[in-house]
């Protein structure tokens, strides 16, 4: 079963905005509906907020290229990514996967079997260098008017359990560790997309403005 609310599914290869000038440094972006941004415009979409709080800070990045669908379980991610066929290396990766995973009660062991095999691939499309990829936490969408009547006491727990795989293999691997699940679970006012389930453009804003210091650290900007 998917996570995903009564919606089209997202595209699964986006590159965001509209065309601009080549940007001396490139940004791939992996993940699921909260990569893509479901129920959001692509302005709002968390990596396209952080490429444009680096270039605020005068580091010349590009937009992201995003492989994302909504409702991608680690597999159908690593299937993503070989359609895809990406080339190239990239001076930033970004990896936030596994809701999914929690969603549709799959094993921990076989998520982290996958997780770490898409980790490797992350640091394969950054030329090996794992100090520029950052991997996300799962947010918790327990917390979510969507999730009212289900145990969100158990769902949230589970989340705990996926990233807690997810953050030793990231630190396992040398990559860098963003634990946006404290500010999911916070449900400020406009927190939610009109679904119900997913986050706001304003949510992704909190995500962007926590990633910005590992993405700034792994592009070597103080």
């Amino acid at each position: 079963m998917k996570l995903v609310a009564a919606a089209a599914l997202s595209l699964v290869l986006v590159k965001s905005m509209s065309p601009s000038p080549i940007a001396a440094q490139t940004y791939l972006a992996l993940g699921d509906s909260y990569t893509i941004g479901e129920k959001v415009d692509s302005a709002s979409r968390w990596p396209v907020q952080l490429a444009k709080s680096l270039r605020a800070a005068g580091v010349d990045v590009g937009d992201p290229l995003i492989i994302a669908k909504t409702g991608w379980t680690t597999d159908e991610l690593g299937a993503g990514i070989e359609t895809a066929a990406v080339q190239g290396t990239y001076a930033l990766v970004s990896l936030l996967i596994g809701v999914n995973n929690q969603y549709r009660a799959r094993p921990a062991e076989e998520y982290r079997t996958q997780f770490r095999t898409l980790l490797d691939e992350a640091i394969g499309y950054a030329g090996g260098r794992s100090a520029r990829v950052i991997v996300l936490s799962i947010p918790d969408w327990g917390v979510m008017p969507f999730a009212q009547g289900r145990d969100r006491a158990k769902i949230g727990r589970e989340i705990d359990q996926f990233n807690a795989i997810a953050r030793e293999e990231s630190e396992r691997a040398g990559a860098k560790w963003v634990d946006v699940t404290p500010a999911s679970r916070a449900m400020r006012d406009g927190w939610a997309a009109s679904d119900g389930l997913h986050p706001s453009g304003a949510q992704y804003t909190e995500w962007a403005a926590l990633a910005l210091p590992a993405a700034r650290a792994a592009l070597g900007v103080r």
